[in-house]
């Protein structure tokens, strides 16, 4: 039951992670982030058709979904890009298509420079098999 518990968990963390880059505004800032540290006023400012408000709104979003960390120092409050939900989407969807995508080409590869009666007996072998 517990197993169950933490799964469900565990998609709903990545459920917010999709939902918060779901939207090309909140992908701006993530970039924006990407290269380093920004002030929230910074953020604002990177954004002029927005209002304060709204930018606030977007980096509430990605608060919640782990992607962006906020730190206060003083009157400021810096927003820093957190990569390791992305990771973790990386390594549950991305990296086994990615895998497989990766066999199929070394494969083509191969078949490429082994000419093309190879490619030919290979088919011919296939056919037989079914």
């Amino acid at each position: 039951m517990l197993y169950l518990y933490n799964m469900i968990r565990t998609l709903d963390k990545q459920d917010r992670v999709f939902r918060a880059l779901g939207h090309a505004t909140r992908r701006e800032i993530l970039d924006l982030l990407r290269a380093g540290p920004r002030t929230t006023g910074g953020v604002c400012s990177a954004f002029p058709r927005l209002d304060r408000c709204t930018v606030m709104q977007h980096l509430g979003v990605l608060e919640r979904a782990d992607l962006v960390v906020a730190r206060t120092e003083g009157r400021l409050r810096w927003n820093v890009l957190n990569v390791m939900p992305i990771m973790d989407i990386h390594d549950r969807w991305i990296g086994p298509y990615a895998a497989s995508a990766a066999r199929l080409v070394a494969r083509l590869g191969r078949d490429l420079e082994r000419g093309p009666s190879a490619r030919v007996e290979r088919g011919a072998r296939r056919t037989t098999r079914r």
